[in-house]
């Protein structure tokens, strides 16, 4: 049972990397050097940028470090994912390791092939960075991980 739990992770984190490799192509293809793409007028539209850097295009620069970094993180995330407890109350968990893994190996599959990420969603209502679908399985993963751990994890057991 284990096993299948591991192999079906990993098919999970490869579709959730195709996903947002295919969608930065998309965007180069169909954005790089053109006018943005509005979907919800003064809302959300499309626009190519690229980011050599993290968050808000802070650490410019950081190709290696950045490579490094998420290595290390995917690789903890693996081992905790391997060793969690076989019961479903862990679902959450392994659902949220999973969208982080695939966020931070889509992020560097750009920083190995071109030291720099492809962004294209921009919120046009806030001063907000533009990002990725990378991004949004790394912040989604990030929040769900902390949902559980702050509201249903009580001294190191889940509460089903």
């Amino acid at each position: 049972m284990k096993i299948t739990k591991i192999i079906l992770a990993i098919i999970a984190t490869a579709a959730l990397v195709a996903i947002d490799q295919w969608s930065k192509v998309f965007a180069t293809n169909n954005l790089m050097g053109r006018a943005d793409i509005t979907l919800i007028d003064g809302i959300l539209s499309l626009t190519y940028h690229v980011n050599a850097g993290a968050a808000f295009g802070i650490f410019q620069g950081g190709r290696w470090f950045f490579l490094v970094f998420a290595a290390i993180i995917i690789i903890v995330i693996a081992i905790y994912y391997v060793k969690l407890p076989h019961s479903n109350v862990y679902n959450a968990i392994r659902f949220a390791l999973i969208l982080t893994a695939a966020g931070g190996i889509g992020n560097s599959i750009d920083r190995l092939q071109n030291g720099f990420v492809v962004d294209f969603i921009r919120f046009d209502f806030i001063n907000f960075a533009i990002f990725n679908i990378a991004d949004i399985y790394v912040v989604c993963g990030t929040i769900i991980l902390g949902v559980v751990v702050i509201f249903f994890v009580k001294d190191k057991e889940i509460v089903a």
